[in-house]
């Protein structure tokens, strides 16, 4: 498990003082499973499991892919928490002019669309 607790690790691109910090818990903690010293408990693993959308089979055995598969739901709601911390983006400027539009301006944003796909 050591080997996969620090893929995962650098596969999130956090060093272990962050990845400890989103844990609430010390770096040298996760040193010490990364180094082989300690493997974490049940409770750690459903921790690091939930926090990062980890797969535990995986993180356990090593089979399967690395991460859950993410929901439409929780796709639209990690793009919205993201950009809640974005300042003055393309990105943020058009949700924001999308949250204002009427529904005629979605309509008339549905046709538009709908054109440039038979384009394609």
């Amino acid at each position: 498990m050591k080997d996969r607790l620090k893929e995962l690790r650098k596969e999130l691109g956090l060093t272990q003082e962050k990845f400890a910090e989103r844990l609430s818990m010390k770096r040298n903690t996760i040193a010490t499973y990364e180094i082989g010293r300690n493997e974490p408990i049940d409770a750690v693993i459903a921790l690091i499991c939930r926090e990062f959308n980890v797969n535990e089979t995986w993180l356990r055995t090593g089979e399967g892919e690395i991460f859950n598969p993410l929901t439409r739901n929780q796709v639209i709601t990690d793009f919205a928490g993201d950009l809640i911390k974005e300042d003055g983006t393309f990105k943020k400027r058009l949700i924001e002019a999308l949250a204002k539009m009427d529904e005629p301006g979605w309509i008339a944003l549905e046709k538009l669309a709908n054109e440039l796909i038979k384009k394609d």
